[in-house]
């Protein structure tokens, strides 16, 4: 029986060049946050490296794994260890020349629960997804988990209504966004404070909109994309951080900085999502009959 009331943390971090060290950041960030009290924990999107997206490289697939897999493993003995449910991001190997960009959602006894492929890829200056990245196949998915029914979606996800729907309409109280997202240092001065404002207002709007607990978390950093020595040239990516966490009605239960590593945590409370929900019934009031048009690509 889910718990009415549960601890959720997001782990805002910076990556470095060596995925090794990454790993065992997390596996130790993972341990703290339990430490703090979380019973729920997300990493940020492909914390294992730098973010890569910023070129087109083919021997940058070298980086990914199948899951489940050693990196898996690692990770379930690290939510069986601190008895959390652990939402991690991964680069999944899935056959010859078809990879994903992929959450996996372990139970506190290490037990995964299931995988979710990121929907929408993008295709942006640094943000080269679709060269990586097969779109994902496996729909939204709610996963039962200790703590509940919970949901993930990835990064560019954020940005689609849909994918929040339809994972809430499933059952999860809790949506986790893993995140890699940053400013072009360029365009920061003019267009950094819209952008962020942006962000974190679309991923409010699903709290509210579907009447449920949202935590999104983003890394820090300027990155080049550097692996083991090997970089993008340019200026890189200036990640925002910015994590957060939303109640039903897109109330900041816990915000952090744009440039430190921090653990964030807020509490989880299915009575006030109850109550959210019945003085704001918008699930009730759906009209579904009239909602055919949404799977056009544009309507004349």
């Amino acid at each position: 029986m889910a718990p009415e009331k549960f601890t959720a943390a997001l782990i805002q971090m910076s990556c470095g060049p060596d995925p090794d060290k990454n790993l065992h950041k997390a596996l130790t960030r993972i341990a703290e946050a339990a430490a703090k009290g979380a019973h729920v924990v997300s990493l940020p999107e492909l914390f294992q490296t730098q973010y890569f997206c910023q070129r087109e490289d083919h021997a940058l697939f070298d980086l990914a794994e199948p899951i489940p897999g050693p990196t898996t493993e690692k990770l379930a003995a690290a939510a069986r260890k601190s008895g959390v449910v652990l939402v991690a991001s991964l680069f999944e190997k899935r056959a010859p020349g078809v990879y994903h960009n992929t959450a996996a959602i372990f139970d506190k006894d290490g037990t995964l629960r299931g995988i979710y492929r990121k929907m929408h890829i993008p295709d942006d200056p640094l943000y080269y997804e679709k060269f990586y990245f097969t779109p994902g196949d496996l729909g939204y998915r709610s996963f039962d988990t200790g703590a509940g029914k919970i949901g993930t979606l990835v990064c560019w996800d954020q940005w689609y209504p849909e994918g929040a729907r339809l994972t809430a309409l499933q059952g999860a109280t809790l949506l986790f966004y893993p995140t890699a997202i940053g400013w072009h240092p360029a365009e920061k001065a003019e267009f950094g404070e819209a952008q962020y404002d942006a962000w974190r207002t679309i991923q409010r709007s699903h709290a509210i909109a579907n009447g449920v607990y949202v935590g999104v978390v983003n890394r820090v950093g300027v990155e080049t994309g550097n692996i083991r020595g090997n970089e993008a040239r340019g200026a890189g990516l200036e990640f925002w951080g910015g994590s957060f966490i939303a109640d039903p009605f897109g109330r900041i239960l816990a915000q952090g900085s744009h440039d430190k590593e921090e653990i964030l945590t807020a509490e989880v409370d299915l009575h006030k999502l109850e109550d959210i929900r019945r003085n704001w019934p918008f699930l009730r009031d759906r009209r579904i009959d009239s909602y055919a048009p949404i799977t056009s690509r544009l309507i004349d």
